[in-house]
């Protein structure tokens, strides 16, 4: 068996600063192990053509047994957070078959100006909670963006979304009592919605999965709409961290920025480089081998779990020239493994960059002499996603 370079997560430098220690490891070996306290150690593909390779290969499935139900979670929840992120095979392929129209890049235009009046309706109220002279954009602007565009496209009431918005905020935030909590009045919301949309259609997201049907007459199930919801809900927070990702490193390249402002052209490039240079994912979800696989020498086990080190394959000099230097301009920005790849390519992507996009466009344009108010990021010790856990800044 080849030598493989191992990576402890318990290390705060890995946690620190995981572009270059994942790097490091990807210039000495394309395989690593990464060591995670109080798990079972995970394989790790460095390099960005291996872990594309390995996204798409059937012999490594995703295992929804191995997912951790997070503690407190009332019995009648349950079978509603099993989503289509942990589903493979035929059962993942029927559903993906089932909703993809509705999350094409075509339908993320069409929905672009209800984006930009929540964002105007956000900017509006933020500067009433500027304090001390900057304002918290994450608090009060980023994390609502999402939740609100959430609410619009699955026809939650006005009267609840605040509600909404403090659920999300919990399920941001990560398993705790809030994220116990969060589930259940979610999922009640979520039922009510379906509820909603089957006796009074509105021509929203959720109208259209409740009326879709294939050509053989298959339809979303109750469980699969209220599951959906709670997806959307879920991984629906990736322009909660992308947006103020953006921001930071925006401001932080300011000849960058002022191309950006002199060339609104660029935005979706930018957004690109972005998720490439500093996006919120930094692993992918694990993969598991069905059989015993060699790869650069090493024998995986079958049963064993295997990841794409996303922050380092996005780095690999081998697919981007220069990789360190963060450039709106590059060609290439848009291979990178954010969203990821293959089957489980995410369904919101289109989604998630059409936010983003109309987050920071409208921003710099309500507020151009916007500035970050402190020059240290204030990042969570978080091994697998790269966020902040706030972004001070005046207006």
């Amino acid at each position: 068996m080849t030598t493989v370079p191992e990576i402890d997560l318990a290390d705060p430098e890995v946690v620190r600063d995981p572009f270059t220690t994942y790097g490091r490891v990807r210039e000495i070996a394309p395989l690593a192990r990464i060591a995670i306290p109080g798990m079972a150690p995970l394989w790790a593909l460095t390099r960005h053509e291996d872990a594309k390779t390995m996204l798409t290969d059937p012999r490594f499935v995703i295992n929804s047994d191995s997912f951790i139900r997070p503690p407190g979670i009332p019995e009648h929840c349950l079978e509603y957070m099993r989503t289509m992120s942990e589903l493979d095979g035929p059962e993942h392929a029927r559903l993906r078959k089932l909703v993809s129209p509705a999350f094409t890049a075509r339908r993320a235009a069409d929905f672009r100006p209800r984006i930009e009046s929540i964002v105007e309706s956000l900017l509006d109220d933020l500067p009433n909670h500027v304090e001390n002279g900057s304002v918290d954009l994450l608090r009060h602007f980023a994390w609502l963006v999402p939740v609100d565009v959430i609410c619009e496209l699955v026809g939650i009431p006005t009267e609840d979304r605040p509600a909404w918005r403090t659920h999300a905020a919990n399920i941001a935030a990560g398993y705790g009592p809030g994220f116990a909590d969060a589930v259940p009045a979610i999922m009640a919301g979520a039922k009510a919605a379906v509820a909603s949309r089957r006796a009074n259609p509105d021509g929203d997201l959720l109208s259209d999965l409740v009326r879709i049907q294939d050509e053989e007459g298959d339809r979303l199930s109750e469980t699969e709409l209220v599951t959906l919801v709670w997806h959307l809900v879920l991984a629906g927070q990736t322009p909660a961290n992308l947006i103020p990702n953006a921001v930071q490193v925006l401001h932080s390249h300011p000849e960058q920025l002022a191309a950006l402002r002199a060339d609104a052209s660029l935005l979706p490039r930018a957004v690109d480089e972005v998720i490439r240079f500093s996006g919120p994912a930094l692993l992918s979800i694990p993969r598991y081998a069905t059989e015993d696989v060699e790869l650069h020498g090493t024998l995986i086990h079958k049963g064993d779990a295997i990841s794409a080190v996303v922050a380092s394959t996005n780095h690999d000099p081998r697919t981007h020239t220069t990789p360190t230097a963060f450039d709106i301009t590059r060609p290439t920005a848009a291979t990178h493994l954010g969203f990821g790849h293959g089957p489980h390519f995410c369904l919101g992507a289109s989604l998630a960059k059409a936010q983003t996009e109309v987050a920071l466009s409208a921003l710099w344009h309500r507020f151009p002499a916007l500035a970050l108010a402190t020059p240290a990021e204030d990042r969570a010790p978080d091994p697998g996603t790269w966020r902040l856990t706030s972004l001070r800044a005046t207006l």
